[in-house]
């Protein structure tokens, strides 16, 4: 029941993500008239669905390794921090306040695995060669997001302008097919980020509530398990147990001494009448 609650509110998170955030990506289109509401958001929900399919799955591997809770624990903090950025998405999308799902839903992950789990529950990272990773690596690209955003849309503005500067009305098509584009490419990119985030829910649910069943790789190839074997064979040669002390030795010698004497005597004489009859 736990589970399919946990996925249930993962679920309504990317529901309340896609009219909150995918809006962003077809707002200028709208508002410019170069599409109707309609058109818009076919156009949106096709390019979203490809940016989730065609992407990778970096984005969802990110949001899947925001917390380590235990096993037992796992659904309730998963659903908890999902719970908190749904209900957050609603009060932002109702007031009509721009706010990112994404940062939400992370903050919601952090605050459940605190509570439950403390500080060790939460994986901060911070910068793994040139990648962000973690919570920090999050944060990091909350505060860089905007900066670049400013500056290409800056430059890119002026440089419409200046090439636009002597143009006539039969440059309204190109700029509309330009609007199609842009709108397109946005949602591209939502879908490859935003739209992973449910798929990284569930496979943190999943992981947290079954994880044998993703320890082992069922379709791993006959070519690789050659080597595969003798990986496992230096790792069981490095974590193999210590040789016995001379003390253990004895113990274990005269347990089984009195573990022969005091074995029946009809299994002593059948013994020996099939070593004599041998």
């Amino acid at each position: 029941m736990e589970l399919a609650l946990a996925i249930a509110c993962s679920l309504a998170f990317a529901l309340t993500n896609g009219f909150h955030d995918a809006a962003n990506a077809i707002a200028t289109l709208v508002a410019t008239r170069g599409a109707s509401p309609g058109h818009a958001i076919v156009l949106s929900a096709v390019f979203n669905m490809l940016g989730a399919i065609i992407a990778g799955t970096a984005v969802a591997d990110t949001i899947g390794g925001i917390v380590v809770v235990p096993q037992d624990l796992a659904v309730a903090v998963i659903g908890s921090g999902v719970l908190g950025a749904t209900v957050w998405n609603v009060i932002t999308w109702r007031r009509g306040l721009p706010s990112s799902s994404g940062h939400a839903l992370v903050g919601g992950l952090v605050g459940a695995a605190l509570a439950t789990s403390g500080i060790d529950g939460v994986l901060w990272g911070g910068i793994d060669g040139w990648r962000p990773v973690g919570v920090f690596g999050v944060v990091i690209a909350l505060a860089v997001s905007p900066v670049i955003g400013l500056v290409f849309g800056t430059a890119i503005a002026r440089l419409t302008r200046w090439a636009t500067r002597r143009a006539t009305r039969r440059v309204h098509a190109p700029i509309r097919f330009g609007e199609w584009a842009m709108s397109a490419a946005l949602s591209f990119s939502h879908g490859s980020n935003d739209g992973q985030k449910g798929m990284g829910l569930i496979m943190l649910i999943l992981i947290g509530t079954v994880p044998t069943a993703y320890a082992l790789n069922r379709a791993m190839p006959a070519s690789q398990m050659e080597e595969f074997q003798m990986t496992s064979a230096a790792a069981a040669a490095v974590v193999q147990p210590a040789p016995a002390s001379p003390r253990q030795s004895a113990r274990a010698a005269a347990a089984a001494t009195a573990t022969r004497v005091s074995a029946p005597s009809g299994i002593r004489n059948g013994r020996a009448r099939g070593a004599n009859a041998a």
